[in-house]
């Protein structure tokens, strides 16, 4: 039986931080999931489409990493993909309260399903998608946070 893990997350945009702990689960785990989460409260910069884009581009380089959406509960999710382990970053202790109170309540939802917590590298754990919209929306140029093709259609999105 193939050991799989799902990483979940809007990845809007996908950050160079994700992509770490994306490296990371994969030396991991027989398969990984990389799945965008469909929310409709939220209004995303990027399309589903773009992000699965993003996502495939950066990486295909990892043969047991696959890309997939979905909504509505992650563990309803799990199960339906026989997946046993979420993988989630911690960047700083101010995640760890969140990411604890989420654990708890998906493994009451699916008591199969366990969360392995992963930390990015050092130089990414101030590293946010919200953060990076931002200073692209304000015209600002975060170095190294994104790879070079989602820099470029921030730019893009952003152009005034």
């Amino acid at each position: 039986m193939k050991n799989i893990a799902v990483y979940p997350g809007t990845f809007d945009p996908v950050t160079n931080g994700h992509l770490d702990i994306i490296r990371r689960a994969a030396d991991i785990f027989d398969e990984v999931i990389v799945a965008i989460l469909v929310n409709k409260n939220k209004k995303p910069v990027f399309s589903v489409e773009e992000r699965l884009k993003h996502l495939k581009e950066n990486t295909q380089e990892f043969k047991n990493v696959k890309v997939d959406f979905f909504d509505g509960l992650l563990a309803d999710y799990m199960k339906l993909k026989k997946a046993k382990v979420a993988i989630r970053g911690l960047r700083a202790l101010t995640d760890l309260e969140y990411e604890f109170i989420l654990a708890n309540t998906n493994r009451e939802l699916n008591g199969e399903m366990e969360t392995v917590f992963l930390m990015p590298s050092a130089k990414y754990t101030y590293l946010t998608s919200s953060m990076v919209r931002e200073a692209y929306s304000l015209g600002g140029r975060l170095k190294n946070c994104v790879p070079a093709s989602v820099e470029k259609e921030l730019v893009e999105k952003y152009k005034k």
